[in-house]
């Protein structure tokens, strides 16, 4: 290693079983350098990333950091080197609050008295350094997936990293509080700090990064210096062939009102807190997409849930396609409702269920299915995973295998495919029943998150496939901590902002500017020199 390598990966590969996840994989990390790691899902970052920190051991090659050789499988020698990593699927006690989950494993066992005190000085000390809100003595279980990201960023940087991996770590900022980490990190770099970024936007990667590597199919195809390439450039290395970024068009035909909420109120899920509705009205409309931006963990939970069937109004009125909303996610898959769950490992899928089974879960009573809502009717069943798995390019060890062990990307588009892609009609499914269980495409689809963690070809997919629904007929929900996601899709704009819900506006109304504010709680009036 020379002075300036601080980390050096030298022929990594590692198998599981047949597939070749990592294939002789060799980079280098130099001092004040952030180099950006980029591939589709399942290109093998993760694996590579688990091998640096500990969780996997590789088949082959070795990991030398700071000059010295690193023991493979061992996370705390890896946080003893200066390694510190913030996982895309988080690593914390749920049972615990976000201090102890934080202070784990910093304090020896003999020390008789723990320091709470100073470490508690500490977070917060850095979590308002880095723009990242949190509450010390709050349950990581009573916390959304946004809040639980952020912890996952406080600790690494808590423990003073000096390799600092980060796995997609704005994905839950408002741009203002991206722009504030990233001067931040900065100020970090140059002053020694190492930082492999791993993000699927690559604007992003080519304004905060030296260099670049791209991993396709487990190999290393690329490497570049950041100035000397292009989005476009990067894009063809990821997926092997051009993507072609969704354009933002208008709705064709906006049509009569699915869905209507008028002044609906919730409690929190977990008894207090901000992810409840503060009389939240918004009206969902026939062939058109309505986009919800703002910082998770201000209420987007609790509307997805309501809309889904798995949190009740305690307040005003809930209306789908003119008839109460009933509080039953079963009946709402019977009246035309599609879900795309934020949380793909916890509520998209049943992780030791194979592949198949997650493919028609929804549907399972349908008699496109099942004979009798008893007997499932396996083939048609397997017919349809087919289809998803083909049209979604859901990658993996095929239908047989258990979802969870699926990349979260493939799981993700396995979800997707479930919600958007109504089944063909199978054979001997006429009787009354069939009215329980129309095979038609989705009426209303409540998209949470619908692309987080999905590489751009798969973004691309996902938010053509939305628009493609939206131009069909369906009303589409949207809500998306991603600003780009949100003004590309959204045919109207509003941000939520501790329960509450602003007014639904054109997209062309908006300026990024003026949601960053509206998402941080700024008032109208604050915010008025942003809109246009």
């Amino acid at each position: 290693m020379t002075p300036s390598t601080v980390l050096r990966l030298q022929g990594i590969t590692k198998r599981f079983g047949t597939l070749v996840a990592n294939d002789a994989i060799s980079l280098d990390l130099q001092t004040g350098e952030v180099l950006a790691l980029l591939g589709e899902n399942g290109a093998g970052k993760s694996t590579l990333m688990s091998i640096l920190f500990g969780h996997y051991v590789a088949d082959e090659g070795g990991i030398e950091v700071f000059g010295a050789p690193l023991p493979p499988g061992n996370p705390k020698a890896a946080l003893a080197a200066g390694v510190g990593m913030v996982h895309q699927h988080f690593t914390l006690a749920d049972n615990l609050s976000v201090l102890d989950n934080v202070m784990m494993g910093t304090e020896p066992l003999w020390r008789p008295v723990s320091r709470r005190a100073a470490a508690r000085a500490r977070l917060l000390e850095v979590a308002q350094r880095f723009g990242l809100p949190v509450q010390p003595d709050a349950k990581i279980g009573s916390l959304s997936v946004g809040e639980r990201q952020r912890v996952e960023i406080l600790k690494a940087l808590y423990r003073g990293a000096r390799i600092l991996i980060l796995d997609e770590p704005t994905a839950v900022l408002t741009p203002q509080e991206s722009e504030a980490l990233f001067a931040t990190l900065a100020q970090m770099v140059a002053q020694g700090l190492s930082v492999i970024f791993i993000s699927h936007k690559l604007g992003e990667v080519l304004r905060v990064s030296h260099r670049i590597a791209v991993l396709r199919g487990g190999k290393l195809v690329a490497e570049a210096r950041t100035a000397d390439t292009t989005q476009a450039q990067l894009a063809l290395w990821m997926v092997g062939h051009a993507v072609e970024a969704p354009q933002r068009r208008p709705a064709k035909s906006v049509g009569d009102a699915v869905c209507v909420l008028d002044h609906v109120s919730t409690t929190s899920a977990k008894g207090g807190g901000q992810d409840r509705l503060r009389e939240v009205s918004l009206t969902l409309r026939a062939g058109e997409i309505t986009a919800i931006a703002g910082v998770s963990g201000n209420g987007q939970v609790a509307l997805a849930e309501l809309l889904c069937g798995t949190r009740r109004a305690v307040s005003g009125t809930a209306q789908l396609m003119g008839r109460a909303l009933p509080p039953s996610p079963a009946r709402l898959v019977q009246r035309g409702v599609a879900r795309i769950p934020e949380d793909r490992h916890a509520v998209g899928v049943v992780g030791d269920l194979p592949v198949w089974e997650n493919a028609v879960s929804e549907r399972l009573r349908s008699p496109v299915f099942s004979r009798w809502s008893v007997f499932v009717r396996r083939a048609a069943a397997r017919l349809h995973a087919r289809r998803i798995e083909k049209a979604f390019d859901v990658r993996g060890a095929g239908l047989m295998a258990p979802a969870h062990s699926l990349s979260g990307g493939n799981m993700q588009k396995l979800i997707l495919g479930r919600a958007l892609l109504a089944p063909e009609q199978a054979e001997e499914t006429k009787g009354s029943d069939n009215k329980k269980y129309p095979n038609r495409a989705p009426r209303l689809i409540v998209a949470h998150q619908p692309t987080w963690g999905l590489d751009i070809g798969a973004v691309a997919y996902v938010q053509q496939q939305l628009i493609a629904a939206r131009d069909a007929g369906a009303a589409v929900l949207v809500i998306s901590d991603d600003l780009d996601e949100v003004l590309t899709l959204g045919d109207r704009v509003a941000v939520m902002h501790g329960g509450h819900l602003g007014e639904a506006r054109p997209a062309a109304a908006w300026t990024r500017e003026a949601i960053g504010l509206a998402m941080a709680g700024a008032t109208a009036a604050q915010r008025a020199g942003g809109a246009s």
